[in-house]
């Protein structure tokens, strides 16, 4: 196995290639894989509260004051039913990206099947993961992640596969909170969600993760079926084996769902702007979908969640500040962590 730094230069590798953010990486295992669930509360006057994590503030009344201008008739902001879809980045906007989770799904993998076939270990991708002196290890790191990534996502049929994730999910934990990655959702973007389909809005997710990884977890953790996940995708081939029809995994990436290319897969698998958007602060892989999203006639409403908690999560910013730069010109709403959030997370985690 290679040493703790050189994973966590492989993981942070695994954010620029995926979209996601660089981040330190632990992988110790145990626990359950359980279900992230939300639920409205009475506010003060009696009325329910569909969004109770949140503080009362403008942020919130801004999503309020939205949803309800969207789905009134007499409103002059009113969207059909048809016309209201909401696509949402996973990493970073609906899950902590520290680390970022597929990246170390990928590590335990190779590692794994080094272990397997120890020749692996003399070839690439796979040769970067040695604790030998490699002085390039920072410039290859990109590239060699690419590889990696294809390399343990393929060769194998999606049924196999999909058993590969559920069992790194049921299993992997959090290094710094100590819970399965799957009690880490945002118990106020849960909340989000379930507001928004319990007003007329079908729910993506569009994220740079590989689309059947994050399959596994979307229905449990945010109420989103597996058909409007939209994430990278790797080719694919139909194969007969034992009469048994399927899809094999070929070892060639077809699409990597980040920046620009995810307004091309939001239109391929929706066919509409999203009338909502979100997205977070870290590497500006959101910022085209957002703005994809803001272009289409009023209204619309871009959301950009801002990592600044450090005590209750992480916090962290963009080297160049593209996204907060988009977020001013633009008119997307910045959701501060640490201002607007009541808590993080759900029951399992006490912060």
């Amino acid at each position: 196995m290679m040493a703790w730094s050189r994973r966590a230069v492989l993981v942070a590798a695994a954010a620029s290639c995926l979209g996601l953010a660089s981040a330190s990486c632990g992988g110790s295992h145990g626990g359950t894989y359980t279900t992230v669930t939300a639920g409205a509360t009475p506010g003060t006057n009696g009325a329910i509260d569909p969004l109770p994590s949140w503080n009362t503030g403008p942020t919130k009344k801004r999503i309020l004051d939205f949803v309800t201008a969207a789905t009134n008739e007499g409103s002059a902001s009113f969207v059909k039913l048809e016309d209201r879809m909401a696509t949402f980045d996973n990493d970073g906007t609906l899950w902590p990206e520290k680390p970022v989770v597929e990246g170390v799904f990928v590590l335990d993998r190779a590692a794994a099947m080094v272990q397997r076939d120890p020749s692996l270990r003399e070839k690439q991708p796979f040769s970067s993961m040695l604790p030998a002196d490699r002085p390039n290890i920072e410039r290859d790191g990109k590239a060699a992640f690419l590889e990696l990534f294809v390399a343990t996502h393929t060769g194998m049929t999606d049924e196999a596969f999909a058993e590969e994730a559920r069992s790194f999910l049921k299993t992997a934990r959090h290094p710094r909170f100590g819970v399965p990655y799957t009690d880490l959702a945002y118990q106020p973007m849960v909340e989000l969600l379930r507001y928004l389909r319990q007003n007329g809005f079908t729910t993506y997710v569009c994220s740079g993760g590989d689309t059947d990884f994050m399959r596994q977890f979307t229905p449990q953790m945010y109420g989103i079926p597996p058909q409007q996940v939209i994430g990278s995708t790797v080719q694919k081939s139909f194969v007969m084996e034992n009469g048994r029809s399927g899809l094999f995994r070929k070892s060639a990436l077809a699409s990597l769902n980040d920046k620009d290319q995810k307004p091309v897969n939001i239109d391929r698998q929706i066919g509409k702007r999203p009338l909502v958007a979100a997205g977070n602060v870290r590497s500006a892989g959101d910022v085209a979908m957002l703005e994809y999203s803001g272009s289409r006639p009023p209204p619309s409403l871009g959301i950009v969640i801002t990592h600044d908690d450090a005590e209750r999560e992480f916090a962290y910013e963009e080297p160049d500040n593209a996204t907060r730069t988009a977020a001013r010109e633009h008119g997307f709403l910045l959701v501060s962590m640490k201002k607007d959030w009541a808590r993080v997370f759900g029951p399992s985690v006490t912060r």
